[in-house]
Parts: structure tokens; C-alpha cells; sequence
């Protein structure tokens, strides 16, 4: 794609939490479509962006796609192989933690998780520190522990979201999830979409159920859900984002919004 780059993942030797140091933050500009080349590494990643939206891809035996708007981050538990990719110019965050600080199944589980006022400080006043570190006085020390824990305190109090979509080992349906991640809104049905896949719909419409467990019209949802709160972060009005996700009036888009969540996107959108 034109204008694309790509940056090679972070060394696992070079920014490794350690015993002394097992909460560590990085930061990094990227410009629109900038992504982060797929890796893999032995602590849990908490990846989020300042300001500008963000898309992590997740592989293996949690393969997912999580479209982030500031404000929301994705957790990304020990050993799953990820990338991240800039939807528009982002200011990204990622925190590094070993995988001693968060236990239990939930930690295990990639997910979105809604970022406070207060987490957001606390990451932006969490020392960047180079490997190797520069020597700290004590009272910097104390200062960066105590932001620490605090910073485990607010995840585990973190509400999660259901904001992420599944996507599916088969390949032909694969490039269909692929095509309607990158346009949600070309097409609306199922039918359309699957003449453009060379496909039945009878035949995608199994696809979801046995591959993803949901319908066509459940994975669009979600998909359009995520989207919608990048647009809405943003600032836009309700008739732009309907639009822009292809529904013909902003009443058609609030009932897809209240039929998928039990509330309105006014409701929804406040909230989340």
C-alpha cells in the first residue's frame, strides 16, 4: 500500500521487564498506516494510543482484530503473536509487564479494556527509561514504584469491552473478514459481499457459524461498533458516522447500535 511503513518488533533482549524493573513503558510516534511487524514475546503487553486510532491483530490460538480509539487498549497476554498497525497518525503507548504482576484466567484472554483519566496519567508519568537505565536517586525511585503500583491497581479495575471480532483460519473467508475490516461500509449485505468473494452466501453464511461461532450479521456488528467509537472519538456526528458505514439514515444506524448493545449510540457512545 502506498505510503506504508513498516518497523521491526522490539527486541525481547533489549526492553525485557526484569526483576528490579517488571512494569515497563515505551513510546512511539507513528505516522498514518505505520505498523509494527508481527512478534511475539514472554510478558503481557497493554498497547493504546494518545491521540489517533489503532488496530492490533492477534494470531495463533487467539486470532482477533481489536480497532482502538484513544481511551480504549488492547491487553495482550504472554506469548501471542501480534502487530500493530496506526489507522490514522498516533502517539502509541505500550506497557510491558512480567508475567508475575496480573494472574488468573482473565490475564490470559486478549481483550479491550476501557483506559480511566487516571491510567491515562499514570502511563504518561511512568519514566520511558532506555536499557540500561540511568541511575535513579531513591526519591526517583520511590516515585516510579508508586506509579507502578498504581498502574496495576487501575487495570485490574479496568472494565472490559467487547470490541474485538474473531477471525477465521479459513482463507477464503479469511479475505472476506480482511476486506470488510478495511471498507466496513462498501457493502451491507451478505449477498454483496459474497459476489465479490466468489462465494455463496449460503456458503459464507456456514463459514461464520462453523469457523467464527456467529452469524454474518453479529461478526458486522461488532465490526461496525468498533469503528463507529473511532469515528465518534473523533467528533463526528451521528449522521457522518452512518453514513460513512454505509447505512442509508442515522434511525437505520441507532437501531443496529441499540439492537447489538441494549442502548442508544448517544447511551453508548458516553459511556464507552
Amino acid at each position: 500500500m502506498t505510503g506504508r511503513r513498516s518497523f521491526p518488533a522490539l527486541s525481547p533482549e533489549r526492553f525485557a521487564p526484569a526483576p528490579e524493573r517488571p512494569l515497563r513503558a515505551k513510546s512511539r510516534l507513528l505516522e498514518h498506516l505505520a505498523d509494527i511487524q508481527p512478534h511475539r514475546h514472554d510478558w503481557a503487553q497493554l498497547v493504546f494510543s494518545m491521540t489517533g486510532a489503532v488496530r492490533v491483530n492477534t494470531a495463533g490460538l487467539q486470532t482477533a482484530t481489536y480497532i482502538v480509539p484513544p481511551s480504549r487498549a488492547v491487553w495482550i497476554p504472554p506469548g501471542i503473536v501480534h502487530a500493530v498497525t496506526a489507522i490514522e497518525q498516533c502517539d502509541l503507548r505500550t506497557l510491558y509487564l512480567g508475567p508475575e504482576l496480573l494472574t488468573g484466567a482473565a490475564w490470559q484472554v486478549g481483550r479491550v479494556l476501557e483506559v480511566s483519566p487516571l491510567l491515562r496519567e499514570l502511563v504518561l508519568a511512568l519514566p520511558a527509561l532506555p536499557d540500561p537505565a540511568p541511575a535513579e536517586s531513591h526519591e526517583e525511585a520511590e516515585r516510579r514504584h508508586g506509579i507502578e503500583a498504581l498502574i496495576l491497581m487501575e487495570l485490574q479495575r479496568a472494565r472490559p469491552l467487547a470490541l474485538g471480532v474473531s477471525l477465521p483460519q479459513d482463507a477464503r473467508l479469511r479475505r472476506l473478514c480482511e476486506a470488510m475490516l478495511r471498507e466496513p461500509g462498501r457493502h451491507a449485505g451478505l449477498e454483496a459481499w459474497a459476489a465479490e468473494a466468489g462465494a455463496s452466501p449460503r456458503t459464507l453464511s456456514r463459514l461464520f457459524r462453523e469457523q467464527l461461532g456467529t452469524s454474518f450479521a453479529q461478526w458486522r456488528s461488532q465490526l461496525l461498533l468498533a469503528h463507529a467509537l473511532t469515528l465518534a472519538a473523533r467528533g463526528r456526528p451521528m449522521s457522518h458516522i452512518a453514513a460513512e458505514l454505509g447505512y442509508a439514515s442515522a434511525s437505520a444506524f441507532t437501531a443496529m447500535v441499540t439492537r447489538t448493545v441494549g442502548m442508544p449510540p448517544s447511551r453508548f457512545f458516553e459511556r464507552a
